[in-house]
């Protein structure tokens, strides 16, 4: 597996995304707070378990006394639902997920086991210590609209982007280009713990060890590549702005079995077609 590097004047900080759009990192793994074009504003995934605390403060300061209107999730991997219960418990809000992953975020089916095999570092070597489980939000979660609307976020599409979950989705506003991706695609090279910390921006494929399915995970860049994004938010990595990201991105999207896909392991050389 490669990476493409990224100058680091593409980054730019999750506090001040675009008009809009915050961001705030976790330990390795980033949610976003979008503001509506009529007031209110929504929460795009959840983070890590025993984080609700830091979100409610953060969202405090970025947004007031006022809740979301929603939470919006863009799969259900541990890292990004951490909080999804208590957070739309206490908030008494709706939860928003792809229909594919209405399985996994009802506690009706588990996600495949990660494949520790495909090298890259620490944060392969421990994901079989990853929970495999989602957030229980039955008689909360709803399905996105068919028609690709967001609710509460006019302007908005999602996009099936699966591969490294069935029912991952990534977000994004026409208007100005921006594209939320989730874990299609990651800024850093998430499966290596000295690249996750030290933030340096360089355009990866998604978690290696948490993707079980590489063909639909290569469809899916071409799909976000083919958007020409101008500022992409990643939920691991630093979001990054400016004239060669489409670029960039098409490049990932065109070498992909090369730059993203690992050479070996479990889920290397086949789609299962399960996330």
């Amino acid at each position: 597996m490669e990476s493409i590097p990224l100058p680091e004047y593409e980054a730019v900080p999750l506090d001040d995304i675009a008009p809009g759009v915050k961001g705030l990192r976790i330990l390795f793994v980033n949610v976003y707070g979008i503001s509506g074009p009529e007031g209110g504003w929504t929460l795009i995934d959840t983070g890590l378990f025993l984080s609700s605390g830091k979100i409610k403060k953060w969202a405090k300061a970025q947004f007031g006394e006022e809740r979301p209107q929603a939470i919006v999730l863009t799969h259900g991997h541990f890292d990004h639902t951490g909080t999804a219960e208590d957070l739309a418990k206490e908030w008494n809000v709706p939860v928003y997920a792809h229909p594919d992953e209405l399985r996994y975020l009802t506690g009706a089916v588990k996600y495949p086991a990660p494949d520790p095999t495909v090298g890259g570092g620490l944060m392969a070597v421990m994901s079989p210590l990853y929970p495999r489980t989602s957030a229980d939000l039955s008689g909360r979660v709803q399905a996105l609209p068919a028609n690709g609307s967001v609710p509460t976020l006019p302007g908005w599409r999602w996009i099936h982007t699966p591969g490294h979950a069935a029912g991952h989705v990534s977000l994004f506003r026409e208007q100005d280009g921006l594209l939320i991706v989730g874990d299609a695609f990651c800024t850093t090279d998430n499966n290596s713990f000295l690249a996750v910390a030290q933030q340096k921006p360089e355009l990866n494929g998604p978690p290696a060890y948490y993707t079980p399915d590489w063909d639909a995970a290569r469809e899916s860049v071409r799909k976000l590549a083919d958007l020409e994004p101008r500022t992409v938010a990643p939920g691991h990595g630093l979001p990054i702005s400016g004239d060669h990201v489409a670029a960039q991105l098409r490049i990932l999207a065109a070498n992909f079995d090369q730059i993203a896909r690992p050479e070996h392991g479990r889920y290397a050389r086949q789609a299962t077609g399960a996330s």
